[in-house]
């Protein structure tokens, strides 16, 4: 056989593995994690109804793996890791850069769950998943200098969809960006869209919460993202409460808040530090205690060594009062301790039995 012959056959059999590979689904190691990437969802015959709601998904993530985590609650005080303290979201299967941070969860009005993450290893190095401590310079792009977004979509949080984003190959328009981190999605009745709002930072200092929409399957970004306020400040949660959208945010490491009657734009507010803490605040979150016109304010202290979620509730989003850290007030872990970055969302009885019978455990 000629040399050219040869090199003819190995082109093509190369070809061939990687359109084959490519072909294949994700290996998941559901064995460990409980549930499975899929490339399609079915979506549950029986409507989802609000008022069937009746207990609390928490999602966290931990540094140690730059992983992500869920925990159940039926009272909205006490949560048990459904994964006996292991991880559900393996941030080296689901990110570029092999790790994942600051989870966010919400559900639609289809009843889906919409889960998104910070694609970012911070120990990347040292885990030997890249030659140097960032991707890119710090002199020039800063701590992370990470650009993409994991969008995750589920019905029964065993199966999902999974799909990692670059927001800046998708958006150069944007220009150099330095990186897009803690993205959180809520559901925008106006436009009929999940709206995704998260941290774009320029020039290793200029920090602005941006939004955009995302497409029906929850892969991607269908519009180009565009500035949410000139607050300036990261870590945005928008909840809508009433006629207006409560947005939380942090600036100079402290929990902060402003009010519009608008979903992205027009907030205003002062810039008293609403947490209670002495130390370094980050990553509010809001949900409320169902059948009760109390919200709870939820935040990471990673100022804390070792770090923990700190707590206040409110009912008219002017006072709070301050209900402590896990497991040091009437919030409660059973089995996990230092969750970072947190957010709850909420599950219909019916789906918490589920959810308990297949990671088997029990209710607290």
């Amino acid at each position: 056989m000629k040399l050219k012959n040869i090199t003819s056959i190995s082109i093509c059999l190369i070809l061939f593995l990687l359109v084959d590979l490519k072909a294949q689904p994700m290996q998941y190691p559901q064995d460990t994690t409980g549930i499975t990437i899929v490339s399609k969802l079915k979506k549950p015959k029986s409507k989802f109804r609000e008022k069937d709601l009746d207990g609390y998904l928490l999602v966290y993530f931990k540094d140690q793996n730059q992983s992500a985590y869920m925990a159940i609650s039926s009272d909205g005080y006490t949560f048990t890791d459904i994964n006996d303290g292991r991880p559900i979201f393996v941030g080296s299967l689901l990110a570029e850069q092999k790790g994942v941070r600051d989870p966010h969860i919400t559900r639609g009005p289809d009843g889906a769950f919409y889960l998104a993450m910070t694609d970012l290893h911070i120990f990347g190095k040292r885990a030997g998943f890249r030659d140097t401590d960032w991707e890119r310079p710090i002199e020039k792009y800063g701590w992370g200098n990470n650009r993409a977004l994991v969008l995750m979509k589920s019905y029964d949080l065993i199966h999902w969809t999974h799909a990692d984003f670059r927001v800046d190959l998708a958006f150069p328009e944007l220009g150099d960006i330095d990186c897009s981190w803690a993205p959180q999605t809520i559901y925008d009745r106006k436009m009929k869209k999940m709206m995704v709002y998260f941290t774009i930072r320029y020039n290793n200092k200029d920090a602005h919460i941006y939004y955009a929409y995302a497409n029906k399957d929850f892969t991607k970004l269908e519009t180009v993202p565009t500035r949410i306020t000139n607050i300036g400040g990261i870590d945005a949660d928008i909840t809508k409460v009433g006629d207006q959208y409560q947005m939380f945010y942090v600036g100079g490491a402290k929990i902060k808040h402003a009010v519009s009657n608008q979903i992205n734009q027009n907030f205003s507010g002062d810039t008293t530090r609403i947490d209670p803490e002495k130390v370094n605040t980050e990553a509010p979150n809001v949900f409320k205690r169902l059948g009760t016109d109390t919200y709870v304010l939820m935040y990471d202290i990673y100022g804390l060594r070792p770090s923990n979620m700190g707590f206040s509730e409110t009912k008219d989003f002017l006072s709070f009062q301050d209900i402590g850290h896990f497991n040091e007030g009437v919030m409660k872990t059973t089995n996990f301790k230092s969750p970072k970055h947190g957010a709850v969302t909420y599950l219909t009885q019916k789906e918490l039995e589920a959810i308990a019978k297949h990671w088997k455990i029990e209710l607290k």
